[in-house]
């Protein structure tokens, strides 16, 4: 398969940081790949994450290297790249209707029309699996649980079938069971629309159902990368076993 993504020698600080959030990762991505990138909080899998999308604050000085071979173009937010945040209750506008959130997309990133755009939003509600899209699309936020926020986060991240979806700790915020059936939802949303995968996830259990392929990075720096069944079959390094004992209840 073609390359959609490459990294090469990326790297980020932060501003006034003593250390490096993000450093020397080589990395590569294949159109309809799905790649999970796994490690414990502040291992710089969100940083990387935000940095492919262009989403580092003004505080971020990157160096390195990203290019998208697959594309012909500079990749575009929306359009090109679309991406899910941890938090669903805090990515969604409390004031503005849900259908017109997704329909927004639509509006800014295909040069539809608004009621073009928003019989598209129910279409996607409808698609997310959410009961009587078209009555929630005039629902709010605050009406929602927090599977169901995180599916509207889904169907506005999908609007115009981006060529990456990037769902940065998308179910971490969610109980098991609704973190499972996110989890197939978006093996069954990629699949369907042939997109790449980025699933960011402290969760080594989760990101072995869904990825063919999974990053483990630690203090910044990617420590292994092998596909999904040689590392849960074979863990290279102490780390990455620790990280199976915990999620996976393995034998150290």
């Amino acid at each position: 398969m073609s390359a959609l993504l490459e990294l090469r020698g990326l790297g980020v600080r932060y501003s006034g940081a003593a250390t490096a959030a993000l450093e020397g990762v080589d990395l590569a991505l294949a159109a309809g790949e799905r790649l999970a990138v796994i490690g414990e909080s502040g291992s710089g899998k969100s940083t990387l994450a935000r940095a492919i999308a262009g989403l580092l604050p003004r505080t971020a000085r990157l160096h390195g290297t990203i290019t998208w071979p697959g594309l012909d173009h500079p990749a575009r937010n929306g359009r090109d790249i679309g991406f899910v945040f941890q938090d669903p209750g805090s990515s969604l506008d409390p004031v503005m209707a849900l259908g017109d959130q997704v329909a927004e997309v639509a509006h800014a990133n295909l040069d539809m029309g608004w009621r073009a755009a928003r019989r598209l939003a129910v279409e996607l509600l409808d698609r997310v699996k959410l009961p009587e899209p078209a009555a929630l699309a005039r629902a709010y936020a605050h009406q929602l649980s927090g599977g169901q926020k995180q599916r509207v986060a889904i169907a506005a991240a999908i609007v115009a079938r981006p060529k990456l979806l990037i769902a940065d700790e998308a179910t971490s915020a969610l109980d098991t069971i609704v973190q499972a059936e996110i989890v197939a939802l978006i093996r069954a949303l990629v699949t369907e629309d042939g997109m790449a995968l980025i699933f960011v996830s402290h969760d080594i259990g989760l990101a072995a159902n869904l990825a063919d392929r999974i990053a483990v990075f630690r203090h910044g720096r990617m420590v292994e990368q092998a596909t999904t069944a040689a590392l849960v079959a074979r863990p290279r390094t102490d780390y990455s076993r620790a990280l199976l004992v915990a999620h996976l209840g393995l034998e150290a």
